[in-house]
């Protein structure tokens, strides 16, 4: 087994931007601004914010953060963002997920301007990824794509690990990792199979993959019969429990098999974050 080190592929690309963004600061005396929005008091929420915000100090991009009250209406959420939208000094804006109501989550996401969509799931930039057929046309449009899956290709590609014509799958469909990963893997070249929790074959679909991307939200539930001989396994599951955080896949059963592997914690969460910068700072681009 091989790990892939995200943390520090992660730290590599946020030394990158750093540079950039003190290259803008000294060319025009501005920076990037991320205008973060928590709702309510989540103690897992409140965490990955200040993740975030930490990762925009170190970076040199600057952060705003509004912390609004758990019973505030949607109203209230889109006037924030409205604001947002029309402040030139905000380059970028992340809205922490997940709301308990699904439809007040997908309407205050709707509200958010497409240039300033730091998660890339606005659906107008979620749709961009079926119009542009490649990853080239994607970077060219300077698309703003969902923070977990570029950040998963990112992965693979500073793995040495090819994606052209090799078959992946992914075992997930959310709109946050599962349908934005699998339009990121066709736009590289990928054969790709989605599995979800009504796939019949699932343990032979996973176990034909080169590629596995597993975002099922189900502690160690893949083991190595789900899993082939040389394959890139991507774990993107982040399952707390009483041992502390796990990902979808039973690493204690994969370990002695010749494989690459992201842990948990250190595998893709570091690059989610570090594409969180990278939209950002794409956005303040957009939007001179």
């Amino acid at each position: 087994m091989i790990l892939i080190d995200g943390k520090k592929i992660a730290n590599d690309i946020r030394s990158e931007i750093k540079e950039k963004v003190e290259q803008i600061k000294f060319k025009t005396n501005s920076v990037p601004c991320l205008a973060t929005i928590l709702v309510g008091e989540n103690p897992a929420s409140r965490v990955y914010i200040n993740s975030k915000i930490k990762a925009c100090q170190e970076c040199g991009v600057k952060s705003v953060h509004h912390n609004l009250k758990s019973n505030s209406s949607k109203e209230e959420i889109i006037n924030l963002i409205n604001q947002l939208n029309i402040n030139p000094k905000i380059s970028a804006i992340l809205l922490q997920l997940p709301f308990s109501d699904a439809q007040t989550e997908q309407e205050c996401i709707n509200a958010i301007s497409p240039n300033k969509d730091a998660d890339g799931l606005h659906p107008f930039n979620a749709g961009l990824l079926t119009l542009f057929k490649s990853q080239k046309e994607i970077s060219q449009n300077n698309v703003l794509t969902s923070c977990t899956p570029t950040g998963i290709i990112r992965l693979l590609q500073k793995s040495d690990i090819e994606i052209a014509g090799k078959t992946a799958v992914v075992a997930g469909r959310s709109n946050l990792v599962g349908k934005p990963a699998s339009l990121l893997l066709l736009a590289n070249d990928a054969t790709v199979i989605m599995a979800h929790s009504k796939t019949k074959n699932l343990k032979e679909l996973c176990k034909s993959a080169d590629i596995l991307i597993t975002a099922v939200g189900k502690p160690q539930f893949i083991n190595k019969d789900f899993i082939k001989d040389g394959a890139a396994v991507i774990d993107v599951g982040i399952n707390r429990t009483e041992n502390g955080l796990v990902g979808d896949i039973d690493f204690d059963s994969v370990k002695d098999m010749n494989i690459k592997i992201t842990p948990v914690p250190g595998g893709v969460g570091p690059m989610t974050i570090a594409m969180l910068l990278e939209n950002t700072l794409k956005a303040y681009r957009r939007n001179l």
